[in-house]
Formats: structure tokens, C-alpha cells, sequence
């Protein structure tokens, strides 16, 4: 995964720190193509290889991808396993070109209806680039927005019981410390190709005050072009958290 010089091309405005990726469109690629829906997934792959370079390029310090979700598994069985065999081909195949050009990996999602194998090798893989600083590249498999709450009040109602927190002292600050990529900062965009214009139960809870921005195209054919289009949309728009236009205008941010 070779990687360009860093370089910042939004115009004067900061890029969003964080950017997530709902990648849509892969199957409808191949299928106008007149291919199996696995090549489709695979061309997928070569698209996220330049999403992630032109983030570097871009500035974006991390990067969250929607690779399978929960709901998933109930795509056709050949399809499903396809999927799981190509994870793991690209963890064999990326985890040292993620170290080489300092890009640190996490897997967030239930990772207990995978394969022991598939769960060995995403533990080596995150551990091989633990220390990496460049990137923050977090790919969501077997992932559900929904699932990220339940897992969190579950953790956070085990702490009260065992008298590790107060019951009365809960609020949303602290639930949000249980979720997934809470060590992280929320996505400031969240982008969506393949024309759909839903969330899919994605980053539920992280994706509160995220902006949206949805391309026609499918996710293979999404590239650092696409990439940049949407950042400048970005930096385009006033973002408030609330706040009226005349305050943020006079300085008082987010």
C-alpha cells in the first residue's frame, strides 16, 4: 500500500478528523458487469486501498469502514463465507503494509461468530500495528450499531452491580465510554456511496452530530477524486452542535 506525501487540499479549512464509510455498491458493480458478486468485493478492496492513501493525503487522522454487519450473515451462505475467506486473505496480505506506512488497525464488532483462525489473525494484526501513529484505520465487521449500545449498558450495568460505579452517577458521558471507538473522536463525516441514503445501523450512538454526504457511485469505482469532492462539501458547511449561526460566527464553536 504505497502512500503519497501528506498534503492538506481543503482550501484553508480543516479536514474532518475522522471519517466514516458505509461501502455500498459493490455487488451492483459486478452484477452490471456480469460477474460474481465476490469480484465486486474484491475490486472493494482495491478501493479502500486508496481511500486510505488519500486520507493520508488529505490530512484525515482516522478512518472507520463498514466492512459487514450484523445483518450480513444473511446474504446467500457462498457469498457469506467468500467474504470471511477475503477478510482474512487481506489481513495476511495488508498487516505489513499497515506497519510500513505507520497505519495502526482495530477491528470493532462481535468478533465470537468468527472463526478461531479469523480471530487470530485479526488479534496478530492489531497487535503488529499497535504502535502505529499515522492513521487510525478501523474496520466495523460483524458490526451493528444497535449491538454497540446493548454492549456497552450490558458493561456499564455489570460495573454498577459489582459496585465498581453509582447507579445515580450514569448519564450519556459515561455510557459513551463503553461504546465502541471511545477512545476516538466522533466522526465528523460519515460517507456513503451507491446512491442510498440511510445509516444501516451504523455508528448509532458515535454518529450524533456527524455529517453526511452520499455519492452516486459504487464503491469500487469510489477513488481519491470522490475522496476530495467530499471533503471540500465538508469544509463547505457550518457546523453548529446546536449552537445558532450568529454565535459560531462569532467565535463561540463547538
Amino acid at each position: 500500500m504505497p502512500v503519497k506525501n501528506d498534503s492538506n487540499n481543503t482550501a484553508g479549512k480543516a479536514p474532518p478528523r475522522h471519517i466514516a464509510v458505509i461501502m455500498d455498491g459493490n455487488n451492483r458493480w459486478a452484477k452490471a458487469r456480469r460477474l460474481p458478486s465476490l469480484a465486486g468485493h474484491r475490486a472493494g478492496v482495491e478501493s479502500v486501498r486508496r481511500l486510505v492513501e488519500g486520507c493520508i493525503a488529505q490530512g484525515v487522522g482516522h478512518l472507520t469502514l463498514f466492512a459487514f454487519s450484523s445483518e450480513n450473515w444473511q446474504r446467500p451462505p457462498l457469498e457469506v463465507k467468500g467474504l470471511m475467506e477475503l477478510f482474512m486473505l487481506a489481513l495476511r496480505r495488508e498487516s505489513r503494509k499497515l506497519l510500513k506506512n505507520d497505519i495502526r488497525l482495530r477491528i470493532i464488532g462481535d468478533r465470537s461468530r468468527f472463526s478461531p483462525s479469523l480471530q487470530d489473525k485479526i488479534a496478530e494484526a492489531e497487535a503488529l500495528t499497535a504502535g502505529c501513529q499515522r492513521l487510525q484505520l478501523n474496520i466495523a465487521a460483524n458490526y451493528g450499531g444497535r449491538w454497540d449500545i446493548a454492549q456497552a449498558a450490558a458493561r456499564l450495568a455489570r460495573d454498577c452491580a459489582e459496585g465498581r460505579l453509582d447507579p445515580d452517577a450514569v448519564d450519556e458521558t459515561m455510557l459513551g465510554r463503553y461504546t465502541c471507538l471511545a477512545d476516538q473522536p466522533a466522526p465528523d463525516l460519515c460517507i456513503r456511496t451507491a446512491g442510498e441514503h440511510r445509516i444501516s445501523n451504523f455508528l448509532l450512538w458515535q454518529m450524533a452530530y456527524t455529517e453526511f454526504y452520499f455519492a452516486d457511485c459504487y464503491w469500487p469505482d469510489f477513488g481519491e477524486q470522490q475522496l476530495a469532492e467530499a471533503i471540500r462539501d465538508y469544509c463547505g458547511r457550518q457546523r453548529r452542535f446546536g449552537k445558532t449561526s450568529e454565535q459560531i460566527e462569532a467565535g463561540e464553536g463547538a
